[in-house]
């Protein structure tokens, strides 16, 4: 499982990278959105955990980004504020799966994580697939 953090708290981000890493993950850590735009062009990335409110650069952005280059990826929004706790999220952020406080248990973190990157990984060959053959077509019919 691979694991893009995109957090402007250091530490936070250390905390949730160590517990996610315990789990046998490979984990990257972003500090901005533009730590996270070069991660997302040099890699591939099962789940993304995206603070809603970066210090430098915007996490919409980013999901966006994500969206375009890692389709697959699916993208846990954390944050520290009331900022779209009306769910409203999902609406702006097609690639979001899941919405949390950032002072959640890193606990609770890692099993999103992992339940996310299971449902990713079963979604990737829909993504990936030729139209054609999706469409029930067989390269000999054109």
């Amino acid at each position: 499982m691979k694991v893009l953090i995109v957090e402007s708290n250091l530490d936070r981000g250390l905390l949730w990278k160590r517990y996610i890493e315990g789990q046998g993950a490979i984990v990257t850590q972003a500090l901005s959105q533009q730590d996270a735009i070069i991660a997302l062009c040099g890699g591939d990335f099962d789940v993304i955990v995206l603070d809603l409110v970066l210090d430098n650069g915007s996490a919409l952005a980013v999901a966006d980004f994500a969206s375009y280059r890692r389709p697959e990826a699916r993208v846990i929004f954390v944050t520290d504020t009331s900022v779209f706790s009306d769910g409203s999220i999902f609406a702006h952020a097609t690639n979001a799966c899941a919405f949390v406080q950032s002072g959640a248990p890193p606990e609770d973190l890692v099993a999103m994580v992992e339940h996310h990157a299971s449902v990713g990984r079963s979604l990737r060959p829909l993504l990936t697939e030729d139209p054609a053959r999706a469409a029930g077509h067989s390269p000999a019919q054109g």
